[in-house]
């Protein structure tokens, strides 16, 4: 599990085509900086691991491109020890960007594979989220609900009714929204029934599927 300078090199690199690209968070651009995404690969993709690319990483999975990754973490606005809902944690980069920006992470994952490969890897790098675990996302985690932030790592056809319900007042859901292209949809919650809707601009993302695998 080597991460050397020349990574850390090629870290600063990423980092400069994220802003030149629109990211202006520090707090984004600092845990981009400092985790290695080439031990979140496969072997054979690790050489390319800091070009603004996805990249498959079994069960039909991918880990989403340094932009996407940025975006979504950048629209949740975390501060410190926000607890942050997670679905889809895939290969854990995403969730190592969120930890690593001070938030409490509960994720779920629902292909067991992907979860064991994950949940036995992040502890290494010193990633820990306060809990992972094996699950359908469309239900969410009602029994540590209410969140101040949600955020969908799978394209969504609709936004489900438990995330929506999980989420604090205030609290805001970054969910792409979609078939075959999806709109970046941002929710914030008003009050207890009332949401405020935001598009912004279209990704491509695996489907989030239902049930567990």
């Amino acid at each position: 599990m080597k991460d050397t300078a020349k990574h850390q090199g090629l870290r600063n690199q990423l980092v400069n085509v994220l802003q030149d690209k629109g990211i202006t968070d520090k707090n984004v651009l600092e845990a981009i900086k400092k985790i290695p995404r080439h031990l979140f690969l496969e072997s054979s993709f690790a050489e390319y691991a800091y070009q603004d690319m996805a990249f498959p990483i079994g069960a039909g999975q991918t880990i989403s491109q340094p932009y996407t990754v940025a975006f979504q973490s950048q629209l949740l606005e975390i501060q410190k020890d926000h607890k942050i809902l997670e679905i889809g944690t895939g290969s854990g980069y995403q969730t190592a960007v969120l930890f690593m920006m001070g938030a409490k992470v509960f994720s779920v994952e629902r292909q067991n594979e992907l979860f064991k490969k994950t949940y036995s890897f992040l502890p290494k790098l010193g990633i820990r989220p306060k809990l992972l675990t094996f699950g359908d996302g469309y239900k969410g985690l009602p029994g540590f609900a209410p969140f101040d932030s949600i955020i969908v790592t799978a394209g969504a056809p609709f936004i489900p009714k438990p995330l929506m319900a999980q989420l604090k007042i205030g609290g805001r859901l970054v969910i792409p929204l979609g078939e075959d292209v999806q709109i970046m949809t941002l929710l914030i919650r008003k009050n207890e029934t009332q949401f405020e809707k935001h598009e912004l601009g279209e990704f491509r993302f695996v489907p989030l599927l239902e049930d567990k695998n």
